[in-house]
């Protein structure tokens, strides 16, 4: 098979579509991703779990947090609460009026919100809520910070009957489904 001297040759034709390229001087992609400060980072979790002075009493307390790990299941239950009612908050069949995200924020922040949160379901007369506190496993190899956290502030809160991990959809491991007390106020006409 000959080729037609009309049609140009392979090397003729690579020239023509690389006429004006340059060569790359540089033989290393730019992923756009910039280098870990790992100073700055360390210095970031230091401040993240120091308390900034103010104190707040809540009755909350951090002086013994139970370490979780990132998939572990948190369930738990006050004195009295029935199995069938864990059971069901587990199986997502109590539906949760309120929902916050917790997770990124520093153990300080997260507490203030994680109580205001629960003041506020508490007198709305909310029955079940979703904390979101995420799951990641930290570098240091370390357990969850605001996992293990708020996995010990819950079983402290006393409008807190129980809480459980949710179901996939609504978070897995990294939120729970939390069973709070209903106080009925007065003049209520239910």
């Amino acid at each position: 098979m000959s080729q037609d001297p009309s049609e140009p040759d392979d090397q003729a034709l690579f020239r023509q579509a690389t006429q004006g390229a340059r060569r790359i001087k540089v033989d290393q992609a730019d992923t756009g991703k910039p280098r870990t400060d790992r100073a700055h980072i360390k210095t970031q979790r230091q401040r993240a779990v120091q308390p900034t002075g103010s104190t707040r009493v809540d009755g909350l307390s951090d002086q013994f947090v139970i370490d979780v790990l990132p998939e572990e299941e948190l369930s738990w239950a006050a004195n009295g609460v029935q199995e069938s009612q864990l059971r069901k908050l587990k199986a997502g069949q109590i539906p949760f009026e309120g929902s916050i995200d917790l997770h990124g924020m520093t153990v300080e922040k997260a507490r203030e919100l994680l109580w205001a949160f629960l003041a506020e379901a508490n007198k709305m007369e909310v029955r079940c809520v979703r904390v979101t506190h995420g799951k990641a496993q930290r570098k240091d190899g370390r357990s969850p910070i605001i996992k293990s956290h708020v996995n010990t502030w819950l079983r402290q809160h006393s409008q807190v009957l129980g809480f459980t991990s949710c179901l996939p959809r609504h978070g897995g491991t990294g939120s729970v489904y939390i069973l709070l007390k209903r106080v009925m106020m007065e003049g209520r006409d239910d």
